[in-house]
């Protein structure tokens, strides 16, 4: 099922989340016990699948996306995956208008997993859903291996490198770098 997700996010050219970071995704869900998850970005529904996979039966995972293929193409993954209609709730919609209308304080985990531009606004977004001991997770946190290079000053690597450099001076964080897939960056609540 995984694979078959992967290959329609390559058909529509949408991004997903590598294994490395999909299977740390699903660690992380377990170890939480994770009922309330949010994801930015759904994509073909790669990450949402490994997300699910960690999270108990009772669990919800939301998921944002505007583009309603991707949102064809993850409904047709977790058909195709047994995941029961009621554990999954797909939002189509721009996550900035979305993440504002969400409960503050009421998620687990969230994954901002979408276009870089929003990375600032939907982390912030994200730490105002989060629990205390809840988990902050930002794919692509590496964006191309290019974040750790100083003399890649791109816009997009600038947005990446800037989202983690304020997550380590955030007082409400613990933060890390976890250097698997492109880069997942982990934050839990205070």
């Amino acid at each position: 099922m995984l694979l078959r997700a992967r290959d329609r996010a390559a058909e529509l050219g949408c991004a997903s989340v590598l294994p490395g970071a999909g299977a740390l995704l699903r660690v992380m869900a377990a170890a939480l016990g994770a009922k309330a998850v949010v994801e930015v970005g759904t994509g073909a529904g790669v990450a949402a699948l490994w997300l699910l996979r960690g999270m108990p039966e009772d669990g919800q995972l939301t998921t944002i996306d505007l583009e309603v293929e991707h949102q064809r193409a993850a409904r047709a993954a977790f058909a195709e995956a047994g995941i029961r209609p009621g554990r999954t709730r797909i939002i189509p919609g721009r996550a900035s208008e979305v993440l504002p209308r969400l409960t503050d304080g009421a998620y687990d985990l969230v994954l901002v997993a979408s276009d870089p531009h929003g990375y600032p606004e939907h982390v912030e977004e994200a730490l105002r859903l989060l629990r205390p001991g809840g988990v902050l997770a930002v794919d692509g946190a590496l964006h191309h291996d290019r974040v750790p290079d100083p003399a890649r000053r791109d816009e997009l690597t600038t947005i990446v490198r800037e989202v983690g450099r304020s997550l380590r001076s955030d007082e409400r964080v613990l933060p890390a770098l976890v250097p698997s897939g492109d880069g997942l960056l982990l934050a839990v609540r205070r």
